[in-house]
């Protein structure tokens, strides 16, 4: 039975070059290609790869990020693909199965797949050590109560737990809190990694939801699903709507 997996990498020519040296491997089955970590983590949950070469260094959301936001058991066979010795280094140190540094050759290849298929057949003790690492990590993360947001004469703080969503506008961050707005310098993608998961979810591209401002889930006119707020706003949903409808439904009481 061939080992299947998934290439992660932001570049379009690092992953041409992994793909045409996996299709020289008989036991490989290439299932899919993934641009930017949230493409890889839905990648990884729909399409359950074996193994994943994942690049350490991508946009917004990297290798360790896309590895952080799978629960346990989606967790596969991990070698990180990286062209920066300081990240080989801390991939060994998240106990990544193996990796591969930039430019590497078709031999080092094998080597790395030939550990993670022996992984794969005899042992999970590789991903259970990664498993309980990134679980570490989770338990140790402090995330935001409060969000500071500075202006010319003084800095505003706005409790996490009363804002109602929040929108990227290029490098800035509008946040939307009881009918006021507030304008922070910070890109959306590094405020929500500091922001409690179990009450904000990212709706789209450029919106993230406050999960208890959520008054319905609907169609509107044009056939888009919109989370319609307790103040009347309507947010279209363009992304995870399988998991706003069961975050919905099972993780936050509207009350």
């Amino acid at each position: 039975m061939k080992t299947t997996a998934l290439i992660i990498d932001d570049e379009a020519p690092a992953r041409g070059r992994l793909r045409k040296m996996l299709d020289r491997e008989p036991d490989i089955s290439v299932i899919g290609e993934c641009s930017n970590g949230p493409e890889a983590i839905s990648s990884i949950q729909s399409r359950q790869p074996d193994v994943i070469f994942l690049d350490v260094q991508m946009p917004e959301v990297n290798g360790f990020d896309v590895l952080r936001a799978l629960r346990p058991e989606q967790l596969p066979a991990v070698i990180f693909v990286t062209a920066h010795d300081t990240h080989a280094v801390q991939a060994f140190e998240v106990h990544a199965l193996d990796y591969l540094l930039k430019p590497f050759t078709q031999e080092r290849l094998q080597q790395a797949l030939r550990r993670a298929q022996k992984a794969r057949g005899k042992s999970s003790q590789p991903i259970d050590q990664l498993r309980d690492l990134l679980q570490s990590l989770q338990r140790q993360t402090k995330y935001l109560d409060r969000i500071a947001i500075k202006n010319s004469s003084q800095t505003v703080f706005v409790k996490v737990g009363l804002v109602d969503y929040l929108e990227s506008a290029a490098n800035y961050v509008v946040v939307r809190s009881r009918g006021e707005s507030y304008i922070l310098r910070e890109t959306l993608s590094n405020l929500e990694a500091r922001l409690p998961p179990e009450l904000f979810l990212r709706i789209s591209r450029s919106v993230i939801v406050n999960l208890e401002r959520v008054k319905t889930l609907q169609l509107n006119a044009q056939g888009e699903s919109v989370l319609v707020l307790e103040d009347g706003r309507q947010l279209v949903v363009t992304r995870t709507l399988r998991e706003v409808q069961q975050r919905l439904q099972f993780g936050v009481s509207n009350g």
